[in-house]
Protein backbone atom coordinates (compact mmCIF):
# COMPACT_ATOMS: atom_id res chain seq x y z
CA UNK A 1 0.00 0.00 0.00
CA UNK A 2 1.41 3.71 -1.02
CA UNK A 3 1.84 6.29 1.74
CA UNK A 4 0.96 9.37 0.78
CA UNK A 5 2.42 12.38 1.95
CA UNK A 6 1.39 16.13 1.45
CA UNK A 7 3.47 19.01 2.39
CA UNK A 8 1.01 22.41 2.25
CA UNK A 9 1.58 25.55 3.03
CA UNK A 10 2.23 29.19 1.67
CA UNK A 11 4.41 30.19 -1.31
CA UNK A 12 7.68 31.10 -0.38
CA UNK A 13 8.21 29.20 2.77
CA UNK A 14 10.55 26.46 1.65
CA UNK A 15 8.01 23.42 1.52
CA UNK A 16 9.38 22.36 -2.03
CA UNK A 17 12.53 21.85 -0.40
CA UNK A 18 11.36 20.01 2.61
CA UNK A 19 9.55 17.78 0.59
CA UNK A 20 12.44 16.89 -1.50
CA UNK A 21 14.49 16.50 1.50
CA UNK A 22 11.74 14.37 3.07
CA UNK A 23 11.75 12.10 -0.33
CA UNK A 24 15.45 11.35 -0.12
CA UNK A 25 14.85 10.46 3.71
CA UNK A 26 12.84 7.61 2.57
CA UNK A 27 14.72 6.76 -0.53
CA UNK A 28 17.63 6.20 1.46
CA UNK A 29 15.38 4.54 4.37
CA UNK A 30 14.85 1.88 1.39
CA UNK A 31 11.18 2.91 0.72
CA UNK A 32 10.49 3.27 -3.10
CA UNK A 33 9.47 7.29 -3.03
CA UNK A 34 8.51 9.42 -5.64
CA UNK A 35 8.47 13.41 -4.64
CA UNK A 36 6.05 14.85 -7.15
CA UNK A 37 6.51 18.89 -6.98
CA UNK A 38 5.04 21.89 -8.76
CA UNK A 39 7.40 24.97 -10.33
CA UNK A 40 10.93 24.30 -8.63
CA UNK A 41 13.32 26.66 -8.28
CA UNK A 42 15.63 26.07 -10.85
CA UNK A 43 18.74 24.77 -8.13
CA UNK A 44 16.24 22.41 -6.90
CA UNK A 45 15.16 21.01 -10.13
CA UNK A 46 19.04 20.75 -11.48
CA UNK A 47 19.72 18.96 -7.80
CA UNK A 48 16.71 16.54 -8.20
CA UNK A 49 18.07 16.08 -12.03
CA UNK A 50 13.81 17.05 -12.89
CA UNK A 51 13.56 17.87 -16.60
CA UNK A 52 9.90 19.58 -17.33
CA UNK A 53 7.07 17.20 -18.04
CA UNK A 54 4.96 14.80 -15.98
CA UNK A 55 6.55 11.54 -16.16
CA UNK A 56 8.23 10.38 -13.37
CA UNK A 57 12.47 9.85 -13.63
CA UNK A 58 14.81 8.36 -11.46
CA UNK A 59 17.17 10.93 -9.66
CA UNK A 60 20.40 10.00 -10.79
CA UNK A 61 22.25 7.89 -7.68
CA UNK A 62 19.88 7.42 -5.99
CA UNK A 63 18.10 4.14 -7.14
CA UNK A 64 15.03 4.56 -4.74
CA UNK A 65 13.59 7.99 -5.22
CA UNK A 66 12.03 8.93 -8.71
CA UNK A 67 10.81 12.53 -9.19
CA UNK A 68 7.84 14.33 -11.50
CA UNK A 69 6.91 17.82 -12.12
CA UNK A 70 3.39 18.36 -12.67
CA UNK A 71 2.31 19.92 -15.92
CA UNK A 72 -0.91 21.73 -15.03
CA UNK A 73 -2.04 22.38 -19.03
CA UNK A 74 -1.54 19.02 -19.79
CA UNK A 75 -3.34 17.48 -17.08
CA UNK A 76 -6.33 19.02 -17.45
CA UNK A 77 -6.09 17.88 -21.46
CA UNK A 78 -5.74 14.23 -19.45
CA UNK A 79 -9.25 15.31 -17.56
CA UNK A 80 -10.79 16.08 -20.67
CA UNK A 81 -9.62 12.98 -22.50
CA UNK A 82 -10.43 10.91 -19.52
CA UNK A 83 -14.02 11.96 -18.76
CA UNK A 84 -15.16 12.76 -22.35
CA UNK A 85 -16.17 10.81 -25.18
CA UNK A 86 -12.91 11.43 -27.74
CA UNK A 87 -14.99 13.37 -30.23
CA UNK A 88 -15.74 15.83 -26.96
CA UNK A 89 -12.36 15.46 -25.94
CA UNK A 90 -11.08 16.78 -28.54
CA UNK A 91 -13.18 19.76 -29.27
CA UNK A 92 -12.80 20.69 -25.83
CA UNK A 93 -8.96 20.52 -25.85
CA UNK A 94 -9.27 22.28 -28.78
CA UNK A 95 -11.41 25.33 -27.34
CA UNK A 96 -9.99 28.29 -26.44
CA UNK A 97 -12.41 28.50 -23.65
CA UNK A 98 -11.00 25.38 -22.30
CA UNK A 99 -7.56 27.23 -22.45
CA UNK A 100 -8.83 30.29 -20.72
CA UNK A 101 -10.84 28.06 -18.33
CA UNK A 102 -7.68 25.77 -17.33
CA UNK A 103 -5.39 28.59 -17.27
CA UNK A 104 -7.45 30.84 -15.14
CA UNK A 105 -10.00 28.77 -13.24
CA UNK A 106 -8.54 29.89 -9.67
CA UNK A 107 -7.49 25.90 -8.81
CA UNK A 108 -6.45 24.76 -11.69
CA UNK A 109 -3.16 24.30 -11.18
CA UNK A 110 -3.94 22.75 -7.86
CA UNK A 111 -6.71 20.02 -9.59
CA UNK A 112 -4.14 19.04 -11.65
CA UNK A 113 -1.52 18.65 -9.02
CA UNK A 114 -4.47 16.59 -6.84
CA UNK A 115 -5.23 15.04 -10.21
CA UNK A 116 -1.88 13.62 -11.20
CA UNK A 117 -0.86 12.92 -7.07
CA UNK A 118 -4.12 10.31 -7.12
CA UNK A 119 -2.96 8.76 -10.35
CA UNK A 120 0.91 8.34 -8.52
CA UNK A 121 -0.72 6.70 -5.96
CA UNK A 122 -3.70 4.69 -7.52
CA UNK A 123 -0.89 3.16 -9.72
CA UNK A 124 0.95 1.52 -6.73
CA UNK A 125 4.34 1.27 -8.11
CA UNK A 126 6.10 3.34 -4.58
CA UNK A 127 6.19 2.82 -1.41
CA UNK A 128 5.91 6.27 -0.46
CA UNK A 129 4.27 9.37 -2.66
CA UNK A 130 5.42 13.02 -1.54
CA UNK A 131 3.38 15.57 -3.08
CA UNK A 132 4.84 19.25 -2.51
CA UNK A 133 1.12 21.30 -3.30
CA UNK A 134 0.91 24.89 -5.15
CA UNK A 135 1.03 27.43 -3.10
CA UNK A 136 -2.60 28.65 -4.03
CA UNK A 137 -5.03 29.68 -0.62
CA UNK A 138 -1.73 28.82 1.44
CA UNK A 139 -2.20 24.95 0.29
CA UNK A 140 -5.87 25.24 1.20
CA UNK A 141 -6.97 24.57 -3.16
CA UNK A 142 -5.14 21.71 -3.36
CA UNK A 143 -7.74 19.68 -0.77
CA UNK A 144 -10.61 21.64 -2.39
CA UNK A 145 -10.01 22.07 -5.69
CA UNK A 146 -11.15 18.32 -6.60
CA UNK A 147 -14.96 19.70 -5.59
CA UNK A 148 -14.49 23.03 -7.04
CA UNK A 149 -13.84 21.19 -10.06
CA UNK A 150 -17.32 18.88 -9.94
CA UNK A 151 -19.34 22.31 -8.77
CA UNK A 152 -17.46 23.94 -12.10
CA UNK A 153 -18.43 21.08 -14.14
CA UNK A 154 -21.55 20.63 -12.44
CA UNK A 155 -23.03 23.93 -11.35
CA UNK A 156 -26.33 25.38 -11.10
CA UNK A 157 -25.30 27.83 -13.54
CA UNK A 158 -24.10 25.80 -15.66
CA UNK A 159 -26.63 23.45 -15.62
CA UNK A 160 -28.93 26.61 -16.31
CA UNK A 161 -27.09 27.47 -19.49
CA UNK A 162 -27.19 23.88 -20.99
CA UNK A 163 -30.59 22.03 -19.30
CA UNK A 164 -31.19 19.17 -17.09
CA UNK A 165 -29.24 15.99 -17.66
CA UNK A 166 -32.14 14.79 -19.89
CA UNK A 167 -31.50 12.00 -22.94
CA UNK A 168 -31.22 13.62 -26.11
CA UNK A 169 -30.20 16.98 -24.92
CA UNK A 170 -27.53 17.54 -27.72
CA UNK A 171 -30.06 16.25 -30.24
CA UNK A 172 -32.44 18.86 -28.83
CA UNK A 173 -30.04 21.64 -28.95
CA UNK A 174 -28.55 20.48 -32.54
CA UNK A 175 -32.16 20.81 -33.77
CA UNK A 176 -33.67 23.62 -31.60
CA UNK A 177 -31.13 26.38 -30.01
CA UNK A 178 -27.84 25.67 -32.59
CA UNK A 179 -30.04 27.56 -35.39
CA UNK A 180 -30.73 30.34 -33.21
CA UNK A 181 -27.71 30.77 -32.11
CA UNK A 182 -26.54 30.51 -35.74
CA UNK A 183 -28.94 33.31 -36.69
CA UNK A 184 -27.74 35.60 -33.73
CA UNK A 185 -23.76 34.67 -34.67
CA UNK A 186 -24.58 36.27 -38.31
CA UNK A 187 -26.27 39.13 -36.75
CA UNK A 188 -23.33 39.69 -34.56
CA UNK A 189 -21.02 38.79 -37.53
CA UNK A 190 -19.34 35.85 -35.68
CA UNK A 191 -19.61 32.27 -34.52
CA UNK A 192 -19.13 34.00 -31.12
CA UNK A 193 -22.54 32.21 -29.31
CA UNK A 194 -22.55 29.14 -30.84
CA UNK A 195 -19.01 28.13 -30.03
CA UNK A 196 -19.83 29.35 -26.29
CA UNK A 197 -22.94 27.30 -26.30
CA UNK A 198 -20.96 24.34 -27.73
CA UNK A 199 -18.29 24.55 -24.94
CA UNK A 200 -20.74 24.42 -22.17
CA UNK A 201 -22.16 21.63 -23.63
CA UNK A 202 -19.15 19.46 -24.30
CA UNK A 203 -18.20 20.08 -20.58
CA UNK A 204 -21.17 19.15 -18.85
CA UNK A 205 -20.79 15.92 -19.85
CA UNK A 206 -17.44 15.40 -18.22
CA UNK A 207 -19.64 16.06 -14.69
CA UNK A 208 -19.91 12.31 -14.23
CA UNK A 209 -17.12 11.40 -14.49
CA UNK A 210 -15.02 14.49 -12.54
CA UNK A 211 -17.26 14.01 -9.71
CA UNK A 212 -16.30 10.78 -9.08
CA UNK A 213 -12.54 11.64 -9.38
CA UNK A 214 -13.44 14.23 -7.12
CA UNK A 215 -14.65 11.60 -4.91
CA UNK A 216 -11.70 9.46 -5.39
CA UNK A 217 -8.67 12.35 -4.81
CA UNK A 218 -10.69 13.10 -1.61
CA UNK A 219 -10.45 9.75 -0.67
CA UNK A 220 -6.97 9.59 -0.58
CA UNK A 221 -6.66 13.19 1.35
CA UNK A 222 -8.16 11.42 4.33
CA UNK A 223 -5.64 9.19 4.63
CA UNK A 224 -2.74 11.06 3.82
CA UNK A 225 -0.01 12.45 6.44
CA UNK A 226 -0.16 16.43 6.62
CA UNK A 227 3.24 17.98 6.74
CA UNK A 228 2.38 22.38 6.96
CA UNK A 229 5.60 24.51 6.20
CA UNK A 230 5.45 27.75 7.87
CA UNK A 231 7.82 30.33 8.91
CA UNK A 232 7.19 32.82 12.23
CA UNK A 233 6.28 35.62 10.01
CA UNK A 234 2.04 36.45 10.36
CA UNK A 235 1.50 35.94 6.80
CA UNK A 236 2.82 32.67 6.70
CA UNK A 237 1.65 31.91 10.08
CA UNK A 238 -2.14 32.59 9.22
CA UNK A 239 -2.49 30.14 6.04
CA UNK A 240 -1.25 27.76 8.63
CA UNK A 241 -3.77 28.18 11.04
CA UNK A 242 -6.91 27.56 7.98
CA UNK A 243 -5.76 24.32 8.18
CA UNK A 244 -7.26 23.96 11.21
CA UNK A 245 -9.99 25.98 10.18
CA UNK A 246 -11.07 24.82 7.05
CA UNK A 247 -10.42 21.41 5.74
CA UNK A 248 -11.66 18.96 9.27
CA UNK A 249 -13.90 17.12 6.68
CA UNK A 250 -11.60 17.40 3.21
CA UNK A 251 -8.30 16.24 4.47
CA UNK A 252 -6.99 14.57 7.70
CA UNK A 253 -6.02 17.25 10.23
CA UNK A 254 -1.88 18.07 9.94
CA UNK A 255 0.62 15.60 11.30
CA UNK A 256 3.37 17.71 11.42
CA UNK A 257 3.93 21.84 11.99
CA UNK A 258 7.16 22.80 10.74
CA UNK A 259 8.89 26.22 11.22
CA UNK A 260 11.24 26.71 8.48
CA UNK A 261 14.42 29.66 8.89
CA UNK A 262 13.89 29.66 12.40
CA UNK A 263 16.83 32.05 14.34
CA UNK A 264 18.93 29.90 17.05
CA UNK A 265 17.62 30.53 20.38
CA UNK A 266 21.13 31.28 21.41
CA UNK A 267 20.96 34.75 19.25
CA UNK A 268 18.60 35.97 22.35
CA UNK A 269 21.33 36.54 24.90
CA UNK A 270 24.45 37.04 22.32
CA UNK A 271 26.94 39.74 23.86
CA UNK A 272 29.17 41.53 21.74
CA UNK A 273 32.89 40.80 21.58
CA UNK A 274 34.77 43.59 23.17
CA UNK A 275 35.45 46.78 21.16
CA UNK A 276 32.20 46.22 18.92
CA UNK A 277 31.46 48.44 16.88
CA UNK A 278 27.85 50.41 17.94
CA UNK A 279 26.49 49.49 14.64
CA UNK A 280 27.25 45.95 14.54
CA UNK A 281 25.92 45.85 18.27
CA UNK A 282 22.98 47.44 17.41
CA UNK A 283 22.65 44.75 14.52
CA UNK A 284 23.19 41.59 17.33
CA UNK A 285 20.45 43.29 19.04
CA UNK A 286 18.59 43.59 16.19
CA UNK A 287 19.02 39.81 15.14
CA UNK A 288 18.42 38.64 19.02
CA UNK A 289 15.08 40.41 19.08
CA UNK A 290 13.83 38.92 15.64
CA UNK A 291 15.23 35.69 17.21
CA UNK A 292 12.85 36.05 20.22
CA UNK A 293 10.19 37.25 18.26
CA UNK A 294 9.87 33.99 16.38
CA UNK A 295 10.26 31.95 19.78
CA UNK A 296 7.19 33.36 21.04
CA UNK A 297 5.43 33.35 17.85
CA UNK A 298 6.34 29.44 17.95
CA UNK A 299 5.21 28.84 21.38
CA UNK A 300 2.10 30.64 20.80
CA UNK A 301 1.02 28.24 18.12
CA UNK A 302 1.92 25.26 20.28
CA UNK A 303 -0.27 26.87 23.21
CA UNK A 304 -3.09 26.61 20.94
CA UNK A 305 -2.86 23.12 19.03
CA UNK A 306 -1.65 19.76 19.85
CA UNK A 307 0.19 18.83 16.65
CA UNK A 308 3.54 18.10 16.72
CA UNK A 309 5.89 21.09 16.00
CA UNK A 310 9.23 20.78 14.10
CA UNK A 311 12.04 23.41 13.75
CA UNK A 312 14.56 23.84 10.84
CA UNK A 313 17.13 26.26 11.11
CA UNK A 314 17.84 29.46 9.52
CA UNK A 315 21.11 29.04 7.12
CA UNK A 316 23.23 31.13 4.72
CA UNK A 317 23.07 29.25 1.78
CA UNK A 318 20.15 27.03 0.52
CA UNK A 319 20.74 23.35 -0.09
CA UNK A 320 21.50 22.76 -3.87
CA UNK A 321 22.62 19.27 -4.49
CA UNK A 322 21.04 15.93 -2.81
CA UNK A 323 23.55 15.59 0.33
CA UNK A 324 22.67 19.10 1.53
CA UNK A 325 19.18 18.04 1.23
CA UNK A 326 19.13 14.75 2.55
CA UNK A 327 21.24 16.96 5.39
CA UNK A 328 18.48 19.82 5.62
CA UNK A 329 16.21 17.71 7.95
CA UNK A 330 18.77 16.16 10.04
CA UNK A 331 19.37 19.43 11.44
CA UNK A 332 15.73 19.56 11.99
CA UNK A 333 14.60 20.39 15.38
CA UNK A 334 11.75 18.13 17.25
CA UNK A 335 11.57 16.08 13.62
CA UNK A 336 9.65 12.70 14.49
CA UNK A 337 12.08 10.89 12.91
CA UNK A 338 9.99 8.02 13.17
CA UNK A 339 8.04 9.12 10.38
CA UNK A 340 10.44 7.68 7.88
CA UNK A 341 9.22 4.30 8.50
CA UNK A 342 6.36 3.79 6.78
CA UNK A 343 5.42 0.49 8.23
CA UNK A 344 5.04 1.39 11.71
Amino acid sequence: MTTAIVVTGAGGVGKTTVAAALAIRYARAGQRTLVVTVDPARRLADALGLELGSEPSEVKGEPMLSAAMIDAASSWQAVARKHADPAVASRLVDSEFFLAASGHFPASQSYAAAEEAATYLDAGLWDVVVVDTPPAAGGIDFFTAPSQMADLVGGTLLRLLTGGRLPGRRFLFNRGARPLLRFADQVLGSDLLERVAQFLMDLRTTYDGVRRRAQEIESHFVKAFTIVVTTADPAPMTEALRFFRELPEIASPPGLIVFNRSLPLRWVQAVPPPRTSLALAENLARWGAEAQRQADARAEFAAHYTTPLATIPWMPHAPTDVDALANLIEEADNWPHKLVDVNS
